[in-house]
C-alpha cells in the first residue's frame, strides 16, 4: 500500500499534451493535508498513516482530544503503509507528494441517480415498439418456472443506481500545479463537483 492525499473534484477541462494532442483532464484541488496520526504495529496491530483535510466548524470531543494542537480537520482518511518512519504527527503534505507523468488510483463515490431501470441501469434492449407489443422497456424473463423454480441472487433488475465507491486504477497525472495545489489528472474520476476523492500511488 501507499500513501496519497484528500482533494476536492472541481471538475474537468481539456489541456494540449507535449506532443500537441488534447487531453481531456479531471482538475483535483488539495488543500494542505496534515498528518494527525501514525499507527504501529505495536499499538494498533498494522502500520498505516492517518490524514485529514479541510477545515471542521465543529468536531467531536474524541476527535478534538485526538488532534490536540493540530488543526481541525474536516475529513480523515486513513492509508496503510509499510513504515511509518518517514512521517510525523503534525507533517504537512501537498501536491509535491506526485509527479508528473506518474500514475494513482483515485477513489470517490459515484454520482447518485435514483431508482432506474433496466435500459438505464444495466444496458438491456428495449421492445418492439409496434406490432401490439406492449413490453417496451419492460425487463422481460427473470428465470424459469419448473426449473430452477426460483430467481438467482445478482439477477439484473431495476433498482438503485450510482452513489457507490468507485476507484479509478492507474490514471495519469498530466501535471501538477504547486502553486494553486491542483492535479490535472488524465480522464474522468468519480463523483460530481466539489466531491471528495482519494488520490494514492499506483
Amino acid at each position: 500500500m501507499s500513501i496519497g492525499l484528500i482533494g476536492r473534484k472541481v471538475g474537468m477541462t481539456q489541456v494540449f499534451a507535449e506532443d500537441g494532442t488534447l487531453v481531456p483532464v479531471s482538475v483535483v484541488a488539495v488543500e494542505p493535508n496534515t498528518v494527525t496520526l501514525l499507527r504501529t504495529v505495536e499499538r494498533d496491530g498494522y502500520t498505516a498513516v492517518q490524514v485529514g483535510a479541510g477545515t471542521a466548524r465543529r468536531t467531536t470531543k474524541p476527535r478534538a482530544g485526538q488532534l490536540k494542537d493540530l488543526p481541525r480537520v474536516r475529513d480523515v482518511r486513513e492509508f496503510r503503509v509499510d513504515d511509518v518512519s518517514a512521517y510525523e504527527v503534525g507533517q504537512t503534505l501537498d501536491v509535491s507528494l506526485f509527479e508528473d507523468g506518474e500514475s494513482v488510483d483515485v477513489t470517490g463515490t459515484s454520482k447518485g441517480k435514483g431508482f432506474a431501470g433496466t435500459i438505464k441501469r444495466h444496458h438491456f434492449r428495449r421492445g418492439p415498439e409496434t406490432h401490439g407489443s406492449d413490453s417496451h422497456r419492460a425487463p422481460g424473463s427473470i428465470g424459469g418456472g419448473t426449473y430452477p423454480g426460483k430467481v438467482f441472487r445478482g439477477t439484473p433488475m431495476a433498482g438503485h443506481l450510482g452513489h457507490d465507491r468507485v476507484t479509478v486504477k492507474k490514471a495519469t497525472i498530466l501535471r501538477t500545479d504547486a502553486e494553486r495545489n491542483l492535479l490535472l489528472v488524465k480522464g474522468p474520476v468519480p463523483g460530481p463537483r466539489n466531491a471528495l476523492v482519494v488520490v494514492r500511488k499506483a
